[in-house]
Protein backbone atom coordinates (compact mmCIF):
# COMPACT_ATOMS: atom_id res chain seq x y z
CA UNK A 1 0.00 0.00 0.00
CA UNK A 2 1.24 3.35 -0.63
CA UNK A 3 1.43 6.67 1.38
CA UNK A 4 -1.67 7.84 -0.49
CA UNK A 5 -3.35 4.90 0.22
CA UNK A 6 -2.47 4.90 3.32
CA UNK A 7 -4.08 8.42 3.35
CA UNK A 8 -6.99 7.12 2.35
CA UNK A 9 -7.57 4.57 4.57
CA UNK A 10 -6.96 6.74 8.01
CA UNK A 11 -10.23 8.83 6.82
CA UNK A 12 -12.55 8.56 9.11
CA UNK A 13 -16.04 7.09 8.06
CA UNK A 14 -18.67 9.19 6.93
CA UNK A 15 -22.44 8.94 6.16
CA UNK A 16 -23.18 7.17 2.41
CA UNK A 17 -23.55 10.62 0.73
CA UNK A 18 -20.01 11.50 1.42
CA UNK A 19 -18.47 8.10 -0.09
CA UNK A 20 -17.99 9.27 -3.46
CA UNK A 21 -15.79 11.88 -2.85
CA UNK A 22 -13.48 9.58 -1.48
CA UNK A 23 -13.90 7.34 -4.30
CA UNK A 24 -13.32 10.07 -6.90
CA UNK A 25 -10.06 10.91 -5.14
CA UNK A 26 -7.04 10.74 -7.53
CA UNK A 27 -3.88 9.55 -6.87
CA UNK A 28 -1.03 12.10 -7.48
CA UNK A 29 0.58 10.89 -10.48
CA UNK A 30 -2.70 11.30 -11.83
CA UNK A 31 -2.69 15.36 -11.34
CA UNK A 32 1.17 15.49 -12.33
CA UNK A 33 0.31 13.59 -15.51
CA UNK A 34 -2.28 16.07 -16.13
CA UNK A 35 -0.17 19.33 -15.63
CA UNK A 36 2.57 17.88 -17.84
CA UNK A 37 -0.43 17.84 -20.43
CA UNK A 38 -1.48 20.94 -19.84
CA UNK A 39 1.99 22.46 -20.64
CA UNK A 40 3.27 20.23 -23.13
CA UNK A 41 0.18 21.32 -25.07
CA UNK A 42 1.30 25.03 -24.78
CA UNK A 43 5.37 24.17 -25.40
CA UNK A 44 3.70 22.34 -28.85
CA UNK A 45 2.41 25.27 -30.47
CA UNK A 46 5.04 27.13 -29.08
CA UNK A 47 7.92 25.93 -30.20
CA UNK A 48 6.76 26.14 -33.41
CA UNK A 49 5.30 29.20 -33.82
CA UNK A 50 8.17 30.98 -31.98
CA UNK A 51 10.11 31.06 -34.83
CA UNK A 52 7.18 32.30 -37.55
CA UNK A 53 6.54 34.76 -34.81
CA UNK A 54 10.22 35.84 -34.28
CA UNK A 55 10.52 36.26 -38.03
CA UNK A 56 6.99 38.31 -38.78
CA UNK A 57 8.49 40.93 -36.11
CA UNK A 58 11.70 41.20 -38.61
CA UNK A 59 14.44 39.47 -37.09
CA UNK A 60 17.09 36.85 -38.50
CA UNK A 61 17.62 33.60 -38.57
CA UNK A 62 19.96 34.16 -36.10
CA UNK A 63 18.02 36.37 -34.08
CA UNK A 64 15.81 33.69 -33.86
CA UNK A 65 18.44 31.11 -32.37
CA UNK A 66 19.84 33.63 -29.63
CA UNK A 67 16.29 33.83 -28.67
CA UNK A 68 15.66 29.90 -28.17
CA UNK A 69 19.78 29.79 -26.91
CA UNK A 70 18.69 32.78 -24.09
CA UNK A 71 15.33 30.48 -23.12
CA UNK A 72 17.52 27.44 -22.89
CA UNK A 73 19.55 28.83 -20.99
CA UNK A 74 17.14 30.73 -18.94
CA UNK A 75 15.66 27.88 -18.12
CA UNK A 76 18.98 25.83 -16.80
CA UNK A 77 19.70 28.32 -14.66
CA UNK A 78 15.85 27.83 -13.20
CA UNK A 79 16.50 24.66 -12.98
CA UNK A 80 19.42 25.19 -10.94
CA UNK A 81 17.71 26.99 -8.52
CA UNK A 82 14.80 24.56 -7.84
CA UNK A 83 17.62 22.31 -7.28
CA UNK A 84 18.95 23.99 -4.36
CA UNK A 85 15.41 25.05 -3.28
CA UNK A 86 13.85 21.67 -3.66
CA UNK A 87 15.83 19.74 -1.31
CA UNK A 88 14.46 21.89 1.07
CA UNK A 89 10.79 22.86 0.33
CA UNK A 90 7.88 21.89 -0.80
CA UNK A 91 8.24 20.81 -4.28
CA UNK A 92 4.17 21.09 -5.00
CA UNK A 93 4.80 25.30 -3.57
CA UNK A 94 7.75 25.23 -6.44
CA UNK A 95 5.45 23.91 -8.99
CA UNK A 96 2.81 26.62 -8.19
CA UNK A 97 5.72 29.18 -8.58
CA UNK A 98 6.52 27.62 -11.84
CA UNK A 99 3.58 27.64 -12.90
CA UNK A 100 2.64 31.39 -12.34
CA UNK A 101 6.20 32.23 -14.30
CA UNK A 102 4.58 30.72 -17.07
CA UNK A 103 1.52 32.68 -16.98
CA UNK A 104 3.73 36.02 -16.60
CA UNK A 105 5.79 34.16 -20.05
CA UNK A 106 2.63 34.11 -21.97
CA UNK A 107 1.60 37.66 -21.51
CA UNK A 108 4.82 39.38 -21.82
CA UNK A 109 5.17 37.09 -25.51
CA UNK A 110 1.90 38.46 -26.65
CA UNK A 111 2.60 41.78 -25.85
CA UNK A 112 6.20 42.66 -26.59
CA UNK A 113 7.64 43.59 -30.11
CA UNK A 114 11.47 45.10 -28.67
CA UNK A 115 13.46 42.19 -29.19
CA UNK A 116 15.88 42.70 -26.42
CA UNK A 117 13.00 42.85 -24.03
CA UNK A 118 11.81 39.89 -25.62
CA UNK A 119 15.45 38.40 -24.78
CA UNK A 120 14.60 38.63 -21.46
CA UNK A 121 11.56 37.15 -21.46
CA UNK A 122 13.21 34.16 -22.84
CA UNK A 123 15.95 33.99 -20.48
CA UNK A 124 13.86 34.39 -17.35
CA UNK A 125 10.57 32.67 -18.73
CA UNK A 126 9.12 29.22 -19.54
CA UNK A 127 8.79 29.41 -23.16
CA UNK A 128 10.34 25.88 -24.38
CA UNK A 129 11.96 25.89 -28.24
CA UNK A 130 12.58 21.90 -27.69
CA UNK A 131 8.69 20.96 -27.50
CA UNK A 132 10.97 18.74 -24.99
CA UNK A 133 11.36 17.55 -21.54
CA UNK A 134 13.56 20.70 -20.87
CA UNK A 135 11.79 22.67 -18.69
CA UNK A 136 12.07 23.91 -14.88
CA UNK A 137 8.92 21.94 -13.78
CA UNK A 138 10.82 18.40 -14.68
CA UNK A 139 13.03 17.78 -12.09
CA UNK A 140 10.58 18.50 -9.74
CA UNK A 141 7.97 16.26 -11.28
CA UNK A 142 9.82 13.29 -11.65
CA UNK A 143 10.87 13.57 -7.52
CA UNK A 144 7.36 13.67 -7.03
CA UNK A 145 6.30 10.70 -8.88
CA UNK A 146 9.40 8.73 -8.08
CA UNK A 147 8.20 9.13 -4.30
CA UNK A 148 4.76 7.51 -5.20
CA UNK A 149 5.71 4.32 -6.67
CA UNK A 150 7.89 1.29 -6.52
CA UNK A 151 10.59 0.33 -7.72
CA UNK A 152 8.64 -2.43 -9.83
CA UNK A 153 6.55 0.37 -11.06
CA UNK A 154 9.03 3.05 -11.42
CA UNK A 155 9.91 2.62 -15.34
CA UNK A 156 6.12 2.20 -16.25
CA UNK A 157 5.06 5.28 -14.73
CA UNK A 158 7.87 7.45 -16.54
CA UNK A 159 6.56 5.78 -19.64
CA UNK A 160 3.14 6.85 -18.96
CA UNK A 161 3.93 10.21 -18.31
CA UNK A 162 6.10 10.44 -21.21
CA UNK A 163 3.21 9.39 -23.08
CA UNK A 164 0.92 11.86 -21.82
CA UNK A 165 3.27 14.46 -22.51
CA UNK A 166 4.36 13.44 -26.33
CA UNK A 167 0.82 13.26 -27.23
CA UNK A 168 -0.27 16.74 -25.56
CA UNK A 169 2.64 18.11 -27.28
CA UNK A 170 1.63 16.24 -30.67
CA UNK A 171 -2.10 18.28 -30.38
CA UNK A 172 -0.30 21.14 -29.70
CA UNK A 173 1.78 21.22 -32.86
CA UNK A 174 -1.38 20.81 -34.64
CA UNK A 175 -2.62 23.35 -32.89
CA UNK A 176 0.06 25.93 -34.48
CA UNK A 177 -1.89 25.93 -37.48
CA UNK A 178 -4.50 28.12 -35.86
CA UNK A 179 -3.60 31.45 -37.07
CA UNK A 180 -4.11 29.90 -40.48
CA UNK A 181 -7.59 29.16 -40.25
CA UNK A 182 -8.37 32.47 -38.47
CA UNK A 183 -7.29 33.96 -41.52
CA UNK A 184 -10.55 33.90 -43.63
CA UNK A 185 -12.00 35.66 -40.12
CA UNK A 186 -10.25 39.04 -40.69
CA UNK A 187 -7.38 38.12 -38.32
CA UNK A 188 -3.68 39.25 -39.29
CA UNK A 189 -1.26 36.32 -38.37
CA UNK A 190 0.91 38.52 -36.35
CA UNK A 191 -2.97 39.28 -34.15
CA UNK A 192 -3.40 35.69 -34.20
CA UNK A 193 -0.14 34.65 -33.16
CA UNK A 194 -0.03 36.54 -29.82
CA UNK A 195 -3.93 34.93 -28.61
CA UNK A 196 -1.62 31.53 -28.68
CA UNK A 197 1.03 33.02 -26.48
CA UNK A 198 -2.12 33.75 -24.21
CA UNK A 199 -3.73 30.86 -24.70
CA UNK A 200 -0.28 29.64 -23.32
CA UNK A 201 -0.82 32.35 -19.97
CA UNK A 202 -3.89 30.52 -19.63
CA UNK A 203 -2.50 26.62 -19.71
CA UNK A 204 -0.37 28.14 -17.22
CA UNK A 205 -3.07 29.20 -14.82
CA UNK A 206 -4.96 26.03 -15.42
CA UNK A 207 -1.48 24.16 -14.93
CA UNK A 208 -1.30 25.84 -11.27
CA UNK A 209 -5.22 24.54 -10.49
CA UNK A 210 -3.81 21.18 -11.12
CA UNK A 211 -0.77 21.49 -9.08
CA UNK A 212 -2.40 22.95 -6.31
CA UNK A 213 -4.10 19.50 -5.67
CA UNK A 214 -0.01 17.50 -5.39
CA UNK A 215 0.04 16.23 -1.38
CA UNK A 216 2.32 19.30 0.09
CA UNK A 217 5.20 17.23 1.63
CA UNK A 218 8.76 17.71 2.25
CA UNK A 219 10.89 15.98 -0.45
CA UNK A 220 13.29 14.37 2.38
CA UNK A 221 13.09 14.00 6.04
CA UNK A 222 16.31 15.54 6.70
CA UNK A 223 16.52 18.56 4.58
CA UNK A 224 20.27 19.25 4.80
CA UNK A 225 21.18 15.87 3.68
CA UNK A 226 19.42 16.14 0.66
CA UNK A 227 20.56 19.65 0.09
CA UNK A 228 23.67 17.61 -1.65
CA UNK A 229 24.80 14.37 -2.79
CA UNK A 230 26.32 11.66 -1.11
CA UNK A 231 27.07 8.66 -1.83
CA UNK A 232 25.93 8.58 -5.37
CA UNK A 233 28.01 11.88 -6.41
CA UNK A 234 30.24 10.21 -8.86
CA UNK A 235 27.26 7.99 -10.28
CA UNK A 236 25.45 11.23 -10.83
CA UNK A 237 28.40 13.50 -12.34
CA UNK A 238 28.75 11.13 -14.85
CA UNK A 239 25.63 10.91 -15.88
CA UNK A 240 25.19 14.43 -15.94
CA UNK A 241 28.73 14.88 -18.39
CA UNK A 242 27.34 11.85 -21.07
CA UNK A 243 23.53 14.00 -20.92
CA UNK A 244 25.37 17.06 -21.49
CA UNK A 245 26.65 15.74 -24.60
CA UNK A 246 23.50 14.65 -25.47
CA UNK A 247 21.42 17.87 -24.88
CA UNK A 248 24.27 19.64 -26.93
CA UNK A 249 23.63 17.61 -29.59
CA UNK A 250 20.04 18.03 -29.50
CA UNK A 251 20.12 22.05 -29.21
CA UNK A 252 21.24 22.60 -33.23
CA UNK A 253 17.52 20.44 -33.59
CA UNK A 254 15.23 22.06 -30.98
CA UNK A 255 11.71 21.88 -32.87
CA UNK A 256 12.02 25.78 -33.29
CA UNK A 257 14.80 25.51 -35.66
CA UNK A 258 13.80 22.40 -37.45
CA UNK A 259 10.66 24.12 -37.82
CA UNK A 260 12.76 27.10 -39.26
CA UNK A 261 14.95 24.01 -41.68
CA UNK A 262 11.82 22.54 -42.93
CA UNK A 263 10.30 26.40 -43.70
CA UNK A 264 13.49 27.55 -45.39
CA UNK A 265 14.82 24.40 -47.26
CA UNK A 266 11.84 23.18 -48.86
CA UNK A 267 9.46 26.27 -48.16
CA UNK A 268 6.56 23.73 -45.82
CA UNK A 269 3.32 25.64 -45.32
CA UNK A 270 2.64 26.70 -41.61
CA UNK A 271 -0.50 24.43 -41.43
CA UNK A 272 1.90 21.60 -42.61
CA UNK A 273 4.47 22.43 -40.47
CA UNK A 274 1.92 21.69 -37.53
CA UNK A 275 0.69 18.46 -39.13
CA UNK A 276 4.48 17.05 -39.43
CA UNK A 277 5.33 17.87 -35.85
CA UNK A 278 1.78 16.49 -34.80
CA UNK A 279 2.55 13.27 -36.47
CA UNK A 280 5.98 13.15 -35.57
CA UNK A 281 4.59 13.92 -31.60
CA UNK A 282 2.38 11.04 -31.65
CA UNK A 283 4.74 8.65 -32.95
CA UNK A 284 7.14 9.68 -30.23
CA UNK A 285 4.19 9.01 -27.98
CA UNK A 286 3.50 5.64 -28.72
CA UNK A 287 7.45 5.04 -28.79
CA UNK A 288 7.33 5.10 -25.12
CA UNK A 289 5.22 1.52 -24.36
CA UNK A 290 7.39 -0.23 -26.56
CA UNK A 291 10.96 2.01 -24.16
CA UNK A 292 9.12 0.18 -21.34
CA UNK A 293 8.58 -3.40 -22.66
CA UNK A 294 12.10 -3.07 -24.15
CA UNK A 295 13.66 -2.29 -21.47
CA UNK A 296 11.61 -5.48 -19.45
CA UNK A 297 13.64 -7.58 -21.90
CA UNK A 298 17.08 -6.01 -22.22
CA UNK A 299 17.61 -3.45 -19.54
CA UNK A 300 17.63 0.43 -19.28
CA UNK A 301 20.59 1.11 -20.89
CA UNK A 302 20.58 -1.17 -23.35
CA UNK A 303 17.02 0.17 -24.54
CA UNK A 304 18.50 4.36 -24.42
CA UNK A 305 21.70 3.26 -26.28
CA UNK A 306 19.87 0.80 -29.12
CA UNK A 307 17.16 2.76 -29.95
CA UNK A 308 18.69 6.33 -29.92
CA UNK A 309 21.95 5.24 -32.65
CA UNK A 310 19.09 3.99 -35.50
CA UNK A 311 17.07 7.52 -34.75
CA UNK A 312 20.71 9.51 -34.79
CA UNK A 313 21.44 7.87 -38.24
CA UNK A 314 17.80 8.98 -39.83
CA UNK A 315 18.42 12.32 -38.65
CA UNK A 316 21.78 12.69 -41.07
CA UNK A 317 20.34 11.36 -43.54
CA UNK A 318 17.20 13.49 -43.44
CA UNK A 319 20.06 16.36 -43.72
CA UNK A 320 21.14 15.43 -47.11
CA UNK A 321 17.50 13.96 -48.17
CA UNK A 322 16.70 15.30 -52.50
CA UNK A 323 12.77 15.84 -51.33
CA UNK A 324 10.46 17.01 -48.72
CA UNK A 325 9.00 13.68 -49.34
CA UNK A 326 12.08 11.33 -48.29
CA UNK A 327 13.42 14.12 -45.37
CA UNK A 328 10.17 14.11 -43.47
CA UNK A 329 9.89 10.19 -43.77
CA UNK A 330 13.07 10.19 -42.23
CA UNK A 331 12.18 12.13 -39.58
CA UNK A 332 9.05 10.44 -38.68
CA UNK A 333 11.20 7.43 -38.39
CA UNK A 334 13.41 9.32 -36.11
CA UNK A 335 10.47 10.66 -33.89
CA UNK A 336 9.49 6.87 -33.94
CA UNK A 337 12.87 6.02 -32.12
CA UNK A 338 14.57 8.85 -30.69
CA UNK A 339 12.49 9.32 -27.31
CA UNK A 340 12.48 5.32 -26.26
CA UNK A 341 15.16 6.76 -23.88
CA UNK A 342 13.22 9.45 -22.07
CA UNK A 343 11.62 6.92 -19.68
CA UNK A 344 14.32 4.82 -19.44
CA UNK A 345 16.54 7.65 -18.81
CA UNK A 346 14.59 9.01 -15.87
CA UNK A 347 13.78 5.79 -14.37
CA UNK A 348 17.49 4.99 -14.37
CA UNK A 349 18.65 8.24 -12.59
CA UNK A 350 16.09 7.36 -10.14
CA UNK A 351 16.93 4.04 -9.81
CA UNK A 352 21.41 4.29 -9.25
CA UNK A 353 20.92 7.12 -6.17
CA UNK A 354 19.32 6.62 -2.62
CA UNK A 355 15.85 7.61 -2.27
CA UNK A 356 17.17 11.19 -0.36
CA UNK A 357 19.33 12.18 -3.38
CA UNK A 358 16.44 12.05 -5.89
CA UNK A 359 15.30 15.32 -5.84
CA UNK A 360 19.51 16.59 -6.33
CA UNK A 361 20.63 14.04 -8.54
CA UNK A 362 17.44 14.81 -10.56
CA UNK A 363 18.40 18.98 -10.90
CA UNK A 364 21.61 17.61 -11.01
CA UNK A 365 21.47 16.18 -13.99
CA UNK A 366 18.74 18.44 -15.52
CA UNK A 367 21.00 21.54 -15.23
CA UNK A 368 23.98 20.62 -16.82
CA UNK A 369 22.05 19.16 -19.86
CA UNK A 370 20.12 22.21 -19.96
CA UNK A 371 23.54 24.83 -20.36
CA UNK A 372 24.33 22.40 -22.77
CA UNK A 373 21.35 22.82 -25.01
CA UNK A 374 21.50 26.31 -24.74
CA UNK A 375 24.39 27.15 -26.14
CA UNK A 376 23.91 25.09 -29.55
CA UNK A 377 20.53 27.15 -31.05
CA UNK A 378 22.87 30.64 -31.45
CA UNK A 379 25.42 28.32 -33.53
CA UNK A 380 22.74 26.34 -35.06
CA UNK A 381 20.97 29.56 -36.37
CA UNK A 382 24.18 31.82 -37.29
CA UNK A 383 25.00 28.20 -39.98
CA UNK A 384 21.63 29.03 -40.78
CA UNK A 385 22.28 32.45 -42.09
CA UNK A 386 25.40 31.38 -43.31
CA UNK A 387 23.60 28.86 -45.60
CA UNK A 388 24.79 25.93 -43.98
CA UNK A 389 21.01 24.64 -43.45
CA UNK A 390 21.89 20.79 -43.15
CA UNK A 391 25.38 20.98 -41.00
CA UNK A 392 23.11 20.87 -37.91
CA UNK A 393 21.49 18.16 -38.38
CA UNK A 394 24.71 16.38 -38.78
CA UNK A 395 26.37 17.47 -36.13
CA UNK A 396 23.35 16.58 -33.82
CA UNK A 397 23.53 13.11 -35.29
CA UNK A 398 26.99 12.28 -34.99
CA UNK A 399 27.43 13.64 -31.55
CA UNK A 400 24.38 11.73 -30.46
CA UNK A 401 26.15 8.55 -31.52
CA UNK A 402 29.04 9.66 -29.24
CA UNK A 403 27.33 10.18 -26.72
CA UNK A 404 25.50 6.59 -27.22
CA UNK A 405 28.65 4.74 -27.44
CA UNK A 406 30.18 6.72 -24.35
CA UNK A 407 26.64 5.05 -22.36
CA UNK A 408 27.12 2.12 -23.24
CA UNK A 409 31.02 1.84 -22.46
CA UNK A 410 30.54 3.62 -18.76
CA UNK A 411 27.57 1.85 -17.52
CA UNK A 412 26.15 -1.21 -18.99
CA UNK A 413 27.49 -2.98 -15.90
CA UNK A 414 25.50 -0.49 -13.35
CA UNK A 415 22.09 -2.19 -12.63
CA UNK A 416 19.12 -0.91 -11.66
CA UNK A 417 17.54 -2.95 -8.42
CA UNK A 418 14.60 -4.44 -10.88
CA UNK A 419 17.25 -5.98 -12.56
CA UNK A 420 19.79 -7.29 -10.60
Amino acid sequence: MNRSDQAQTQTTPASPAAVPSTALRFHPITHLYAARALRDFGDGFVSVLLPVYLTALGFSAFQVGVIATAALLGSALLTTLIGLLGARYDHRQLLLAAACLMVATGVAFAAIHDYAALLVVAFAGTVNPSAGNVSVFVPLEHAVLTREVSDAERTKSFGRYSLVGALASAVGSLAAAAPDFVAPLGWSALAAIKAMFVLYALLGLVGGLVYAHVPKRAPAAEPHAAAALGPSRRIVLKLAALFSIDSFAGGFTVQSLLALWLFERFDLSLSAAGMFFFWSGVFAAFSFPVSVWIARHIGLVNTMVFTHIPASLCLILAAVAPTLAVALALLLVRASLSQMDVPARSSYVMAVVTPAERAAAAGFTAVPRSLAAALSPALAGALFAASFRATPLVICGVLKILYDVLLLLQFRHLKPPEER
